[in-house]
């Protein structure tokens, strides 16, 4: 096999695949490497819920670059039609991918005001600002839903243009579709880079084979920044990377019955909220948790698939306690240090970077495949909010310190409540007051001035501290 290639895609996740297979297409020669099982990849366990409204919180509407991401979201979803035409025509697969009609976001009692109303009502007033089609409807209607009386929903509304899609279909797809565009699949995985000189030419593999191309794009997701450590000068001017390892569930349903779409809470407990997809089968997706971690991991704690299964059998449908578990989950989400993507050139010739996606990556393949490829055929791209995601910047403010703090305090207080804790009134105030000096002391102790999103805050330890003062420091 050719050891020499116009472009080496380091990585297999959704947006790996889908910026490998459109290179392809456009007849570049590429070499896409990853292991076949795709593990640690954040999109092998998600819900692949196609969704741009689903998950507006109100910190992301409150920032320029939080708005920015949002933007992102809307012109991808306007391209997966075509997309998904596109990769049944490269791969000679008809399969449909789509297997839920619109997604119902509920408010029920379980969460907080501060959080789950307020986010509630910041969805429905951006889909207004932005004329999205939505609905209010019966909460107690919604099809198929059958929650502990303890935990009914108490508002809804049904979004009719945010779907899903089955991700081992999806990825069946783009395996195809990639090899029928000529692409050349490496099952194995990058150990370093190889550099020439101030360039990058090229990739160490673990069997201890080498690539080489004129381009290397490094879509690794948790990954992805550790594979720079090498380029010292660039690796300490990126926002360091950490994974927001989540636990997803296949169960089937013991009547075979499903919901046809998705329904979903609002982001909470710096989570993405409770939600659950239909795969068809009586098949159920049950997702998902959100824990920052390190490095990422590879099988779920029980504790983290009780909380799950318990969250879903009470706030989703009680019926779910006689489903069989098909499969438990893992994925782990790319998280850079100030939340945003890392998306572009790296400033060393020939290197790119496609990450930092968090919770995007799938939904936004479509958009940053094409972009990618543009950036690399013709130079330029096309997508104005993508600069202010360049991977080596100054870090970009999640909000004020005070802001960033609340918002630690709040989704604290709101894990509290989702899992069933029992105190009496003053208790609240006593925990949130020391909350919030926990955490503004953190801030201060790492950064005078620059302060790391709210996930951070709440999880840091000395691995994290270092890495932050390191990054900061760059940037003095």
């Amino acid at each position: 096999m050719p050891s020499s290639h116009d472009v080496i895609v380091v990585g297999n996740g959704a947006l790996g695949s889908s910026i490998a297979f459109e290179l392809a297409r456009r007849g570049t020669d590429v070499a896409r490497v990853g292991g076949g099982a795709r593990r640690h990849a954040a999109s092998t366990a998600a819900g692949a819920m196609l969704g741009c409204f689903g998950e507006v919180t109100e910190p992301l509407m409150a920032t320029e670059h939080g708005r920015s991401k949002l933007s992102l979201d809307r012109q991808a979803r306007e391209l997966w039609t075509g997309w998904l035409d596109e990769l049944s025509s490269y791969s000679g697969d008809e399969t449909g991918l789509v297997t839920a009609d619109g997604t119902f976001v509920f408010l029920n009692s379980v969460g907080t005001s501060a959080i789950d109303t307020t986010n509630f009502a910041v969805i429905q007033s951006a889909l207004t600002q932005y004329d999205e089609p939505y609905e209010l409807v019966d909460a107690e209607s919604i099809d198929w839903m059958r929650p502990n009386e303890l935990f009914r929903p108490l508002q809804a509304l049904f979004m009719p243009r945010e779907h899903a899609v089955n991700t081992t279909r999806l990825f069946q797809k783009l395996d195809a579709a990639f090899i029928k565009a000529k692409g050349r699949i490496v099952e194995e995985h990058v150990t370093t880079l190889v550099t020439d000189g101030d360039r990058v030419t090229g990739v160490v593999l673990a069997d201890g084979g080498t690539l080489t191309a004129r381009h290397v794009i490094v879509a690794a997701g948790a990954h992805s920044v550790g594979l720079l450590a090498g380029l010292e000068d660039v690796h300490r001017r990126i926002p360091p990377m950490v994974s927001g390892y989540g636990v997803s569930a296949l169960v089937r349903t013991q009547d075979r019955s499903l919901p046809r779409s998705v329904l979903r809470t609002p982001n909470r407990a710096l989570a993405c909220g409770l939600h659950c997809v239909p795969r068809g089968d009586g098949l159920l997706y049950l997702g998902a948790t959100n824990i920052i971690s390190d490095t990422p991991r590879e099988h779920p704690d029980l504790k983290d698939l009780k909380f799950l299964v318990d969250c879903a059998i009470d706030q989703l449908h009680t019926g779910l306690e006689d489903a069989a578990l098909v499969a438990p989950q893992v994925g782990n989400r790319p998280i850079p240090a100030d939340g945003y993507p890392l998306f572009g050139a790296t400033g060393v010739d020939g290197l790119w970077l496609a990450s930092g996606t968090y919770r995007d990556g799938l939904h936004q393949s479509p958009l940053l495949a094409r972009e990618m490829a543009d950036l690399i055929e013709k130079g330029t791209g096309t997508v104005t909010e993508l600069a202010d995601f360049a991977p080596v910047r100054a870090p970009l403010a999640p909000g004020t310190r005070d802001e960033v703090v609340a918002n630690a305090v709040a989704h604290m207080v709101a894990t509290g409540y989702e899992r069933k804790w029992s105190i009496t009134g003053e208790w609240t105030a006593i925990i949130e007051e020391a909350l919030t000096e926990k955490y503004r002391t953190r801030a201060q102790e790492l950064d005078a001035e620059f302060t790391p999103p709210a996930e951070f805050l709440v999880t840091m330890n000395d691995h994290k501290r270092a890495a932050l003062q390191r990054y900061y420091a760059a940037w003095r």
